[in-house]
């Protein structure tokens, strides 16, 4: 951690410089809600209700996964079948951790569901493997067209819109978009050092530790989560 520290500045100087930034936040929070309207405006396009994942039971419709709600959020989950579970992807892993509770989701009656572009029975032990509880389902036979007109492989979040039997897609985002699943990185944002990784704009000598990192969510060859359950001895073989 590098020695370097923010000035000191009495109470007064301090807020008043805040108090500028605070301007800027707000200028943001105002323009992301104008992103979030648009978004709301945006046309849809139908997608085949009758397409088919694979969950728990074998096969199910796009239909059904929205477990009878209006809306749905997929997260295309990217997968490296027979690869053990510290090489799975550790952004995907990321993003996804960072989903836990789903009422609020379910009060809005939006449903949240993974789409693994992988197989059902591998990609399934890895979920059980991280503790996650979110609806898990196999989109590798189905996915080129669920993703159509976009890379294969790639993590996706995608929204649905359900008008009784038919589906539509409503909006789509992948890299750098799914950053919103995530607050971990939100609430580094706000500290000094923040990300401390080598893309970001901090002042000379301020601690990039993340910049030398082998991945900037790893650590010690497997995705940061994987950890804390490899130390409460959960079994990791797929």
């Amino acid at each position: 951690m590098s020695d370097l520290l923010p000035p000191v500045s009495d109470r007064a100087g301090f807020q008043g410089e805040l108090d500028e930034l605070r301007v800027r936040e707000k200028a943001h929070s105002r323009e992301a809600d104008a992103i979030a309207a648009a978004r709301r405006r945006l046309p849809m396009v139908e997608v085949d209700a009758g397409i088919t994942v694979t969950g728990a039971e074998g096969p199910v419709t796009l239909l059904e996964t929205f477990e009878g709600r209006k809306q749905l959020i997929a997260y295309y989950y990217m997968w490296h079948d027979g690869h053990p579970a510290a090489e799975q992807c550790p952004g995907c892993t990321w993003c996804n951790g960072a989903v836990g509770e789903l009422s609020y989701l379910h009060s809005r009656d939006i449903t949240y569901a993974v789409f693994c572009q992988g197989p059902y029975d591998e990609s399934r032990r890895y979920r059980d493997f991280m503790g996650w509880t979110m609806p898990w389902y196999s989109s590798i036979d189905s996915r080129d067209k669920l993703l159509e007109g976009r890379n294969l492989g790639q993590m996706y979040l995608v929204c649905y819109l359900r008008d009784g039997d038919r589906v539509f897609e409503t909006y789509w985002t992948t890299l750098r978009g799914v950053e919103v699943m995530d607050n971990g990185y939100h609430l580094m944002d706000l500290t000094v050092y923040g990300r401390q990784e080598g893309h970001e704009d901090s002042p000379a000598g301020w601690p990039q530790e993340w910049a030398k990192a082998e991945h900037i969510l790893k650590a010690d060859g497997r995705p940061i989560a994987q950890w804390s359950r490899i130390e409460a001895g959960r079994p990791d073989k797929l």
